[in-house]
């Protein structure tokens, strides 16, 4: 076995390797972790609005799991695609100064190439950056404002259905951020042609 022969298969099989948590987070579902003490332990709530805000975030439960899946796995393939591109976009000039007219050389230079050349056009078409951070601001930001209502709801105003309402505009208005973000972050390829 030659020396491009070895290398055409540690890169495969690095690359592949690698690949794998980019490909749980796809799979598998995160968890959201406990985040102490809730609104049923609140000193500043009546126990009809200490349920209320239970329901309230009950109901959010579903979105917030979505956005740390999508923010999980838009992070992964960031950081695969910035190990992977980085160091080949550097390697790719040297190696092609130690390229002779042989079949194997050329062909480790191929690979390399190609595989950087799909993750760069993969990450630019599927927006892999922006998705990630508005995903992972979406549930920061609701988490923060989750926080606020429970060490300081008079920062949402003087009464308690004051602040509640407060609270509940806020988080619609977190939602449509994100959302807003997704949609204006969808994979697409670009068309500068005039629509009618």
């Amino acid at each position: 076995m030659t020396p491009w022969t070895t290398s055409i298969i540690c890169y495969i099989g690095l690359a592949l390797v690698s690949f794998v948590p980019v490909v749980i987070a796809m799979l598998k579902k995160v968890k959201l972790h406990p985040g102490g003490e809730t609104f049923s332990e609140s000193p500043y709530f009546s126990d009809s609005n200490k349920k209320l805000l239970q329901q309230h975030f009950t109901r959010l439960h579903g979105t917030l799991v979505f956005w740390k899946n999508k923010a999980e796995w838009h992070k992964r393939f960031h950081y695969y695609t910035l190990i992977w591109t980085i160091p080949v976009s550097i390697l790719i000039p040297i190696i092609t100064q130690t390229v002779d007219t042989t079949f194997e050389p050329k062909l480790f230079l191929t690979i390399i190439s190609t595989h950087t050349a799909l993750l760069i056009a993969f990450h630019r078409a599927l927006k892999i950056e922006n998705n990630f951070k508005a995903f992972r601001h979406g549930e920061s930001e609701f988490y923060d404002l989750y926080r606020r209502l429970l060490d300081r709801p008079v920062s949402f105003g003087s009464t308690e259905e004051k602040q509640i309402e407060t609270y509940f505009i806020e988080v619609e208005n977190i939602r449509r951020a994100v959302r807003i973000a997704e949609t204006d972050n969808l994979p697409m390829i670009d068309d500068n042609k005039k629509r009618n």
